[in-house]
């Protein structure tokens, strides 16, 4: 992974095979996170492509400030943000309310093979969308705090708070559904 800035200026210099390598690289896990944010799996995907249409035609600047896979998922972030904002259905809604969870899709369940992943992840789904989203990238994207912090736009300290309540709700959901909680 630590190849995708490499990547990404292979693809800025004219080889296209770059942004294909980091599209097949990023694109199941990014829907997968999309989708926490929209609620609609289609949907996500189609963020999703918006968010490499963007890199392959706006080619914005990756400074190296932070992970490319932090740059990449705040892109993505903000395109669906974005998305919501310009397409709400009703518009009393606030944008939290919005970003409720669905049921496990069968793309999720194909991409979360792993019995205990697939538990985990309908768990996590159950959780408050903010909870959900920090789990979600540290779990399965391997993000560290900092990195979390940036993608949904919060402090570091804001993140630790949300993830310490996460873990918490996590453990209780868990528990109810007869599962032992190990702290990762």
């Amino acid at each position: 992974m630590g190849n995708d800035a490499d990547r990404y200026r292979r693809f800025l210099d004219g080889d296209d095979n770059g942004l294909i390598e980091i599209i097949d690289e990023y694109h199941e896990g990014m829907s997968l996170y999309l989708n926490s944010i929209v609620n609609d799996m289609n949907l996500a995907e189609d963020i999703m492509q918006d968010t490499f249409v963007k890199l392959a035609i706006k080619k914005p600047a990756f400074k190296g400030k932070c992970s490319f896979k932090t740059w990449l998922f705040t892109i993505a972030r903000n395109c669906a943000i974005d998305h919501l904002r310009k397409n709400q259905k009703i518009s009393d809604l606030s944008l939290d309310e919005q970003l409720h969870i669905s049921d496990v899709t069968d793309t999720e369940k194909e991409f979360l093979r792993e019995e205990q992943n697939v538990e985990l992840y309908k768990a996590m789904k159950r959780l408050n969308p903010d909870y959900y989203q920090v789990l979600y990238l540290m779990y399965f994207e391997d993000l560290d705090t900092s990195d979390i912090a940036q993608i949904m736009h919060k402090a570091k300290r804001q993140v630790s708070d949300l993830i310490f309540r996460a873990r918490k709700s996590l453990k209780i959901e868990l528990e109810r559904k007869g599962f032992i909680y190990e702290k990762y």
